[in-house]
């Protein structure tokens, strides 16, 4: 289920479930018809009115960007609640990503947005504030097992990005890979690209 954390703790049960409802139609609708996401299309196919629609999210580009925060969210929560340390913190919240790219991956590549990681980073984007959120502790276990000095965070965050990206991780499955198969190959590719990156001289 998509999570929804930006409804308030005050916010009415109705208004959470319809802003859920709503979420979960433009999720429905990108991943089958993309060129059909329009804000009175999600609102039908939610049961709700467009008027309605509008309330919850005064613009579909506000729509479409929590869709994808709420995803990160859910990242988010398992790499903070996970009890596991190390290497094997970056192996679950790995395998926690590749269940989430196969559940809502063919939505998120739609909405791909046009601006990069680094620009939405300084830019405090919600988004990629969420996705530095679930992968920090995760991606620092990394850089201690390599040796690899703690201000190497911010290429090794890019670099991750960059390889674990949703369609990435579609295209491997779709030629075959399992997921432990995936998994293992982009580890070690990103290892060898941080180790590159810290070595560049």
């Amino acid at each position: 289920m998509i999570a929804n954390d930006w409804a308030g703790g005050g916010a009415r049960k109705d208004a959470v479930r319809n802003r859920q409802r709503l979420l979960e139609a433009a999720g429905e609708i990108i991943r089958t018809s993309p060129e059909e996401a329009t804000m009175p299309k999600i609102a039908k196919a939610a049961g709700l009115s467009t008027a309605t629609a509008y309330r919850y999210y005064p613009t579909l580009g506000e729509l479409l960007n929590h869709y994808l925060y709420s995803v990160l969210v859910q990242l988010r929560d398992f790499s903070h609640d996970c009890p596991a340390t190390g290497l094997e913190l970056y192996s679950r919240v790995i395998d926690e990503w590749i269940r989430l790219v196969h559940v809502y991956g063919r939505t998120m590549v739609q909405l791909r947005p046009r601006t990069g990681l680094l620009a939405r980073l300084r830019a405090h984007d919600s988004v990629i504030t969420a996705s530095r959120d679930a992968w920090e502790r995760p991606i620092r276990a990394v850089l201690r097992s390599e040796r690899l000095a703690d201000d190497t965070f911010e290429p090794a965050f890019f670099l991750h990005n960059l390889m674990f990206d949703a369609r990435e991780i579609l295209d491997l499955s779709d030629l075959g890979l399992s997921d432990d198969e995936i998994k293992r190959r982009m580890v070690s590719a990103f290892k060898g690209a941080i180790r590159g990156w810290a070595n560049f001289r």
